[in-house]
C-alpha cells in the first residue's frame, strides 16, 4: 500500500512482547551511501543477482519518487513475471532469473496496479480518479464522469505479448487491493475479493454508491466486494455479494470491529496513530488448503472462512494498540501461525529511525489455536533507517524450507529482510539486502515494495528503481541444503494472496536440509553426526547407481542412529524414513 488519504486504526489490549535487539552501528545497512541508481549495499545471506531500471515512460527522469510512475506489487505465471505500477504494468521474462528481459509494456495508470494471475488472465486493482475504462492517459476530471474506472481490471494475457482487456468491474471504494480466492468445490470460477480503502463514489457516476455512517445499511463502507469470475467467460465477471465482514454478531452492528475506548496518544502523533476504525479491509490472504482467508483490515486483523467464497464467514478478530494500520497477511504453510504487518505511515513515512520502538511499523506474529489468534511476539527490520527513508513493514512471502517457518518481505527504503518465525515468540533475522536512500536530503518514496519467493530466487518490486532478482546464500542460519531443499519447490504460478500449501517431496535435498537443521540445534553426538552422514552420502550414491533397495537400507539404518525424543533428530529420522519409502 501507499495510502491516499488518512486512515485511522484499532484499539484493543495487546500482549506485551520484546522484538529484535536494537542493532549496532556495526550492522553493514547503517550509514550507507545516497543515489537513485548509484547507492551503496550491503548485504548477508541475499545476493542482487538480476536487475532491470523501469522502462522508458514508467518514471519521472527528475522526479524518482514520483508515485503516479510507481511500481508495486507482483504476481508470477510460468516464465514470466508481472510488475505492477501505478502507471500500468511491466512483463517480464524471467527464465533466466539473472537476467530478465521485458517482454511486454502495458500503459493504463490509475493507481494502484496491484497483479495477480489465474490461468490465462491477469487481474489488475485501479483505485485513483484518474483511470479511466480505455486506459487512457488523459484522466477523467470532475465530480462525475462516465469515462472514470475505479474497480478491477480484467485482462487475457495469453498472448503475452498484446493483453487484451476483457471485462472492468467497477467497485464503489475502487480496488486498493484484491485477492483470487478459489473454492475446493467450484472449479468454474474464480472469487476476487476486491478490498477498496478510498472515498466512496458519487451515486450517479456509479448507480448504489452510497456514502453514508453505519446506520445506513446501503452504505459503501464497512463491507468488501465479491467479484466472481467464470473462467470460460471472463467478460461476464461481476460482483455477486458485499459480506459485511466486520459486523458485530450479538447487535448486527456493521461497523462492529470499531473500537469505542479513546486510542492512547503517540509520540510521533498525526493521522497515522493508532485509532480505532475499521471500515475495509487493505489486504486478503487466501489459504484455500484450508478454506480460510487472513484479513488485515485497518484496525483489526481477521480469519475468514471461505468454504463457500462468495459468503465468507468471520472466525475471529484481534487488534493492536501498537498498530496504526493492519496492511497485510501471511500464513505459516501449516496453517497454524500468521504474520500482520503494520504499515505506519501509509508507505511515505521513516518508521525505522532509532527514535522508533521497535513495534511501530512491525509485524505481529500470532499463533492459531482452535480457531483462535493468540499473540507472540513482534518482527521488525532491525537496522535503523535514515530520516529520508520511507522503511515501515510491507509485502512478502514464504521461502519453502522444509521444517521451518522463513518469510522474506519488503520494507522499502528498508531493503529486503528474511526471518525465521519457527519459534513464533523468538522471530530472528536470518538474511538481509538494503540501499542507501534515494537521497540523502530528501525523502522520495521508494525501496521494496513487495519480495516474493519464485521458483529458487527472491524477486523485488522497487517502487523507484526496478525490478530486483536475488539469490539465498548460506549463512550460519541458513545452509546451502535447506536453500537447494527450497529450490525443489515450483509454482506454476504465485499470488502471494492466494497463498499455495507446500508439501515437499522425500529427497535427498529434503533429507539434506533436515540434516542441517539438527546439526545446528547441536544436540547430535559428534560421532553420530559423522556415522549418519557417511551412511547418507553411501545411499545417494547408491540410488544414482539405481540401487534403489540399497539405498533405502541405509537410510533407514541412518534413521535409527538417531535420538526421536529430540525434536530435531526426529524431522530429520522421519525425512530418513520417508525417502527410504519413496526409494522402495
Amino acid at each position: 500500500m501507499i495510502a491516499v488519504g488518512v486512515v485511522l486504526a484499532g484499539l484493543l489490549p495487546t500482549a506485551t512482547a520484546s522484538a529484535e535487539p536494537a542493532p549496532t552501528q556495526a550492522d553493514p545497512r547503517v550509514g550507507l551511501g545516497a543515489g537513485w541508481h548509484d547507492a551503496q549495499q550491503a548485504a548477508n545471506g541475499l545476493k542482487l543477482v538480476g536487475h532491470q531500471d523501469r522502462p522508458e515512460g514508467f518514471y519521472q527522469p527528475d522526479n524518482p519518487g514520483n508515485l503516479a510512475f510507481a511500481n508495486s506489487d507482483l504476481a508470477f505465471s510460468g516464465k514470466y513475471a508481472f510488475v505492477g505500477s501505478f502507471h500500468g504494468f511491466n512483463i517480464y521474462d524471467v527464465s533466466t532469473p539473472s537476467q530478465p528481459v521485458l517482454k511486454t509494456s502495458v500503459v493504463c495508470p490509475g493507481g494502484q496496479g496491484d497483479m495477480s494471475v489465474y490461468g490465462n488472465l491477469l487481474f489488475m486493482s485501479v483505485e485513483e480518479t484518474r483511470g479511466r475504462l480505455d486506459c487512457g492517459t488523459q484522466g477523467a476530471p470532475g465530480t462525475v464522469n462516465p469515462e472514470r474506472f475505479r474497480g478491477v481490471r480484467i485482462f487475457d494475457v495469453s498472448d503475452i505479448e498484446q493483453p487484451v482487456q476483457v471485462a472492468a468491474v467497477q467497485t464503489c471504494r475502487g480496488s486498493h487491493t484484491h485477492s483470487v480466492v478459489t473454492g475446493k468445490n467450484d472449479t468454474e470460477n474464480v472469487y476476487v475479493y476486491v478490498s477498496g480503502t478510498a472515498g466512496v463514489r458519487n451515486g450517479q457516476e456509479l448507480a448504489g454508491c452510497v456514502n453514508a455512517p453505519a446506520t445506513d445499511p446501503n452504505t459503501a463502507l464497512w463491507r468488501i466486494e465479491v467479484i466472481k469470475v467464470p473462467l470460460a467467460a471472463p467478460q461476464n465477471a461481476a460482483i455477486v455479494s458485499q459480506p459485511r465482514v466486520f459486523t458485530d454478531p450479538e447487535t448486527g452492528a456493521i461497523n462492529g470491529l470499531q473500537n469505542t475506548p479513546p486510542a492512547p496518544t503517540h509520540p510521533s502523533g498525526g493521522n497515522w496513530s493508532p485509532q480505532p476504525v475499521t471500515s475495509a479491509c487493505h489486504d486478503l490472504t487466501a489459504f484455500p488448503a484450508l478454506d480460510l482467508v487472513a484479513g488485515a483490515c485497518s484496525g483489526n486483523g481477521i480469519l475468514l472462512d471461505t468454504s463457500d467464497p462468495a459468503n465468507p464467514v468471520r472466525l475471529d478478530e484481534v487488534s493492536d494498540p501498537n498498530f496504526a494500520y493492519w496492511h497485510s497477511a501471511t500464513l505459516s504453510n501449516d496453517g497454524k501461525k500468521v504474520v500482520f504487518t503494520d504499515e505506519w505511515g501509509g508507505g511515505t513515512g521513516a518508521r525505522c529511525r532509532d527514535t522508533d520502538e521497535p513495534s511501530w511499523g512491525a509485524n505481529a506474529i500470532f499463533d492459531i489455536v482452535d480457531g483462535k489468534m493468540e499473540f507472540r511476539s513482534y518482527y521488525k527490520m532491525p537496522a535503523v533507517q535514515t530520516t529520508t527513508e520511507n522503511c515501515v513493514a510491507h509485502n512478502g512471502s514464504l521461502v519453502p524450507v522444509p521444517g521451518r517457518d522463513i518469510m522474506v518481505q519488503g520494507w522499502y527504503q528498508g531493503g529486503v529482510s528474511a526471518f525465521d518465525f519457527t519459534d513464533s515468540a523468538n522471530p530472528k533475522e536470518i538474511a538481509f539486502f538494503d540501499r542507501g536512500p534515494i537521497s540523502a536530503t530528501q525523502l522520495f518514496t521508494g525501496g521494496i515494495w513487495s519480495a516474493y519467493y519464485y521458483n529458487g530466487h527472491v524477486y523485488g518490486s522497487e517502487i523507484a528503481r526496478g525490478l530486483d532478482v536475488f539469490e539465498l546464500t548460506p549463512t550460519k542460519d541458513l545452509a546451502k541444503a535447506e536453500i537447494e531443499a527450497a529450490a525443489t519447490v515450483t509454482y506454476d504460478r504465485f499470488n502471494a494472496q492466494h497463498q499455495p500449501q507446500v508439501t515437499h517431496e522425500p529427497s535427498f535435498e529434503v533429507v539434506r536440509a533436515y540434516q542441517a537443521q539438527a546439526e545446528r540445534a547441536g544436540t547430535m553426538k559428534k560421532g553420530i553426526a559423522v556415522a549418519v552422514d557417511k551412511l547418507i552420502d553411501s545411499a545417494e550414491r547408491m540410488a544414482d547407481r539405481r540401487l534403489e533397495k540399497v539405498a533405502a537400507i541405509e537410510l533407514r539404518t541412518a534413521a535409527k542412529l538417531l535420538r526421536t525424543s529430540d525434536p530435531a533428530q526426529a524431522a530429520f529420522a522421519k525425512a530418513l524414513n520417508d525417502l527410504a519409502r519413496a526409494l522402495h
